[in-house]
């Protein structure tokens, strides 16, 4: 069972940084980047996985699988039975993302459809058939800005993510043929423990461990899949959470995505469809850090014509992963 850490100690927060960063990151690599013994980033990490506190899993890129349909849903919900809804939205395989929202009324989820028909069926089935939801507001993900993905990086200084070797997530273009079954099959094991070793993985794929970890190097570089640390960001400092949907002039679109997925408080960054048009995930220290935020930084895109700010209240989901407690 996993447990709830109420807080990390600064030793415990610089590896678990790091290891967001870099999810893959040997300990040696970890210690070499943050000017620790190896002993003491084994003895401190092992914990912070096996108590849940550190989750390592993979995500697919949409672009790379042309199939998928991803969305953005707004849920509304009866109050006293939102928790129900959140949790049973968790549970779908589908759902990536997952959060309570403003007064406490609606859900926020990020889904990846496996083609229209499932789509079809979340829309036109499984919710009007949900008592407890009152309506909802779905908007198709065209565009996720990638410079976004790489927020793990900002949570070090420029020297120690060249140390660790961090690269940002790559553009991607749709693939010219679908995926082997072998890759297939090393994406579903990396997305149940994307720290588990090659050895490991070359069993679940029935390869060798020279293949597999040669294929796995190729699906993070051309953004195939992407290699994440979960963790609750609270424990590092980052307890206000919000999701900002903004109306861009369609002209200026790529431009104050492209810019405001660069900003470090931006956890995601995505151009969907609707009357608003770009959704933005943002963590930060507190209300004040919050407000500076939106004054400052959204406050001079000139571009931006109206603004949604909506606080998380609590997280069902993330990155495919339930939150202990749904």
């Amino acid at each position: 069972m996993l447990m709830v850490r109420q807080n990390l100690d600064e030793t415990d927060r610089r590896i678990a940084a790091a290891l967001i960063a870099s999810p893959r990151a040997s300990w040696r690599a970890v210690a070499t980047c943050l000017g620790l013994s190896e002993r003491t980033v084994v003895r401190r990490a092992g914990p912070l996985y096996a108590d849940g506190t550190l989750r390592a899993t993979a995500e697919r890129n949409p672009i790379r699988f042309p199939d998928l349909v991803p969305m953005a849903l707004r849920i509304r919900c009866r109050p006293d039975r939102i928790r129900a809804v959140a949790s049973t939205l968790a549970r779908r395989t589908d759902t990536l993302w997952v959060d309570i929202l403003g007064g406490g009324d609606e859900i926020s989820t990020i889904v990846s459809l496996d083609g229209p028909e499932a789509r079809n069926r979340l829309l036109l089935r499984d919710l009007p058939a949900t008592a407890a939801v009152h309506g909802w507001t779905s908007h198709t993900v065209l565009r996720v800005f990638p410079a976004s993905l790489n927020w793990g990086a900002r949570l070090l200084d420029e020297e120690e993510t060249a140390r660790l070797g961090v690269r940002p997530f790559p553009l991607s273009s749709p693939p010219p043929e679908p995926l082997p079954a072998t890759d297939l099959a090393l994406i579903g094991a990396l997305t149940e423990d994307a720290r588990a070793d090659y050895a490991t993985l070359a069993l679940r794929t029935g390869t060798t461990a020279r293949t597999v970890r040669r294929r796995l190097e190729a699906l993070v570089d051309d953004g195939t899949v992407r290699l994440v640390t979960e963790t609750d960001l609270a424990l590092l400092g980052l307890r206000t959470k919000a999701q900002l949907w903004l109306s861009v002039a369609p002209s200026a679109l790529q431009a104050a995505g492209e810019r405001l997925s660069r900003e470090p408080a931006v956890r995601f960054t995505a151009a969907t469809t609707g009357p608003a048009n770009l959704l933005v995930m943002v963590t930060t220290t507190g209300l004040d850090a919050l407000y500076r935020f939106l004054t400052d930084t959204i406050g001079a895109m000139e571009h931006v014509t109206a603004i949604e700010t909506t606080p998380v209240l609590a997280t069902a989901k993330r990155t495919g992963l339930i939150r202990p407690g749904f």
